[in-house]
Parts: structure tokens; C-alpha cells; sequence
């Protein structure tokens, strides 16, 4: 199991962070290539799942074997377009989004020093992902397990429902109590859910 790490965090925090999603993409597919001879799966949530499907999207193009399947967690299907401006908010705007979104630890938010660290690459990522715009005939062949939060202010169901006319592949969608995080905690169901998937698309995978 491999972790993404974007620049602007943690040890690449010298490194400035993206506005976009397409550099990321670009990127992520690149060093996957050498990977393609092995079982890929992704699992990107929010931000993540259009960073994933976009990859999956640079793997066909070259040619090579992609993912046979993405974990969308969290996030609306690529053609689902909202009008959001939180990355042009004052600063004091910008955190109140992320106190009523949650996910970050309040004593983070309250921390002026922490503050200054964190708002930079935050900022990048709404940036990123409100001005990202798909096709909307964009489609990959890799099956997508759709998981989203009952109450997630960032995806509806019927939102999320339509990552189905953006894979050839199978398509489930898995529905959890909680907001936009609700992973933290829903851990185990996530877990069980992740591992059904695996299985159900594996099984699925034609033969070689």
C-alpha cells in the first residue's frame, strides 16, 4: 500500500503546492508506470477521487493497464459541476469553512503558527477542485465503488449516483452515516466495504 504525498505538506513542504488538478495527475501517472505490470487500486477521497479518476484517465491514454478499480469516496462524479468561490475567501472566511466542514483538529485552527503552515496548500486544493472541470463524456474502464457520508454537504447521493456514466466497468454505490468525514468514524465499515469491493471487482476482472 502506497500513499500520495502533495507538495506544500509535511516533508514536501518547501515544494509550493498545486492550483490544479492536472500537474498532480500528470505526475502521479508518471511514477505509476512502472507499477502497471502489477494489481493497481486507488482509493482518493474528496479532492482525491477526481485526482484517481484522472489518473486512470493518463494510464489508458498511454496505453498501459490501469487500476481495475477506484474507490471514489466523498466526492460528486466528475461531470457534476457546483459554482464554489471558498478559495477566493479572506482568510477568516476560508476557516470557517473548514471549522464547519471538520476533519481538522479544532486546536490545529486555533494555533496561529499551525494556521499559516496549513492555509497555503488547503487553500491550493479548493482551488484545484473547484475550478476543476471533466468531460462529461469522460469515462474510465475501471470499476468505481462510490462511498459517501448521508449527510455530506460536498456530494449528494444522486451526485454521487452518477459516477456510474463515468466507468464502462461495475459500478456500486456505498452510503455511511456522517458528513464529509465520515470515515473517521465509520473505520470499520469502510474497511469491510473496501474489501467487498476489492473482492466484487477482482472477480469481475476478465481473464487473461
Amino acid at each position: 500500500m502506497q500513499a500520495v504525498q502533495y507538495p506544500g505538506r509535511q516533508d514536501r513542504r518547501a515544494e509550493p503546492a498545486h492550483r490544479s488538478i492536472a500537474p498532480l495527475a500528470d505526475r502521479i501517472a508518471e511514477v505509476l508506470v512502472p507499477l502497471a505490470d502489477r494489481p493497481l487500486v486507488f482509493l482518493g477521497h474528496s479532492m482525491g477521487a477526481i485526482v484517481g479518476f484522472e489518473v486512470i484517465r493518463r494510464l489508458a491514454a498511454a496505453g498501459g493497464p490501469v487500476p481495475f478499480v477506484l474507490f471514489a469516496s466523498g466526492r460528486r462524479a466528475p461531470s457534476v459541476e457546483r459554482f464554489e468561490t471558498v478559495h477566493r475567501r479572506d482568510d477568516a472566511g476560508f476557516l470557517r469553512e473548514m471549522r464547519e466542514l471538520g476533519g481538522t483538529d479544532p486546536r490545529v485552527l486555533a494555533d496561529p503558527e499551525l494556521v499559516e503552515m496549513v492555509l497555503p496548500p488547503t487553500r491550493a486544493d479548493y482551488q484545484a477542485i473547484e475550478m476543476y472541470r471533466a468531460p462529461r463524456d469522460a469515462v474510465i474502464s475501471t470499476a468505481v465503488v462510490a462511498m459517501v457520508g448521508d449527510s455530506d454537504p460536498k456530494a449528494t447521493l444522486a451526485e454521487v449516483e452518477l459516477w456510474r456514466e463515468h466507468t464502462t466497468g461495475s459500478f456500486e454505490l456505498k452510503v455511511f452515516p456522517g458528513g464529509h468525514f465520515y470515515l473517521t468514524d465509520q473505520q470499520g465499515a469502510v474497511v469491510e466495504a473496501v474489501s467487498e469491493g476489492l473482492a466484487a471487482a477482482r472477480d469481475a476482472r476478465p481473464t487473461p
